[in-house]
């Protein structure tokens, strides 16, 4: 994929979600009018749960209204995606989540509880770049290095991830296909654990997120190779990114804003333009760095562009790497 043309319709989104019409100027006028509800597929502490509540809070006093978040965890993201497709397309009910329920869940589940069709693009609200990291008993410092030492040992090296399907997983995939390698795969259920395995020598390689892997990096335990990001991170700008290697590789986290399909637009973008002034505060700024994550909003034609592309790639990586439903 072109990396201009991502920082393009990131550019475009972001204006499109704040400049607004008379129509939307009216509608911001009535909407909102009640509580509005932020739904998490995912358990309390992770990064959806800790990102919404972080946002939440400055919403309620750019609406004016309570915004609070309610988790859903479960069937990989399926129960809470199925609740806000259920829901009715007013605004008043949203999904926050990564890409995968939309572009990667149904390659991994014949029979999802929820129809993606059913959800709407709605905003982006940040970009979390992952980075490989490697025991530091590994005899490598740089990604190339790791490719060599895996070419030279193939089939011998484990690497783990918070799962099969995730972008963590999905990352690594990417990885051995392009460079031609083989590396052995150890789900985990969670960054927690597969970053202590990484420390523990069970694993010799992860993705993982900047913030999860700093304790491994204090203690000399692993060391960063690269960041599957377009661009590079503000949290480690000497890291280099994996597409300086394989170019066009970006499988960056994207953590957005999801609404039942049928809301109407002028929701969308007073929800968007109130990100956009919340995620630019200082406080949200610096608290975003402290968990590795960088604001990225965008209106939601552009998100859906975005998701359109990214939905290319992860179907490719997909097949090349034999995934298939259960």
């Amino acid at each position: 994929m072109n990396i201009e043309k991502t920082r393009s319709l990131l550019t475009a989104g972001l204006m499109a979600g704040i400049v607004f019409g008379a129509t939307s100027a009216l509608a911001q006028a009535k909407y909102p009018t009640q509580t509005i509800k932020f739904i998490v597929p995912n358990p309390p502490g992770g990064l959806p749960d800790v990102l919404s509540r972080i946002v939440a809070d400055k919403l309620r006093d750019k609406l004016g209204q309570p915004v609070i978040v309610e988790n859903r965890p479960g069937a990989n993201a399926g129960i809470g995606a199925a609740a806000v497709t259920a829901s009715k397309p007013d605004g008043y009910t949203f999904l926050v989540s990564d890409s995968a329920v939309i572009n990667i869940s149904h390659h991994l589940n014949a029979q999802l509880p929820f129809d993606r069709k059913e959800l709407q693009p709605v905003t982006m609200i940040a970009r979390a770049p992952i980075f490989l990291a490697a025991n530091t008993s590994l005899p490598v410092k740089t990604f190339k290095e790791m490719v060599d030492h895996a070419k030279a040992n193939p089939g011998k090296i484990n690497y783990g991830s918070i799962g099969i399907g995730s972008f963590h997983h999905l990352s690594m995939e990417a990885v051995q296909v392009e460079m031609a390698i083989k590396l052995n795969h150890i789900p985990y259920k969670g960054s927690g654990e597969s970053v202590t395995a990484l420390r523990a020598g069970h694993i010799m390689l992860v993705f993982a997120s900047f913030a999860g892997l700093q304790p491994a990096i204090k203690t000399e335990q692993a060391r960063l190779l690269a960041v599957n990001g377009a661009t590079l991170a503000k949290q480690a700008p000497d890291v280099p990114t994996i597409g300086e290697t394989i170019p066009g590789f970006d499988l960056a986290v994207t953590q957005s804003l999801y609404a039942r399909r049928g809301t109407p637009a002028a929701v969308s973008q007073r929800m968007t333009a109130a990100m956009a002034e919340v995620v630019a505060m200082p406080d949200i700024l610096a608290r975003f760095g402290t968990m590795g994550i960088e604001p990225a909003v965008t209106g939601a034609d552009a998100l859906g562009k975005l998701l359109a592309l990214e939905a290319v790639r992860i179907e490719k990586i997909v097949t090349a790497a034999g995934l298939k439903p259960n």
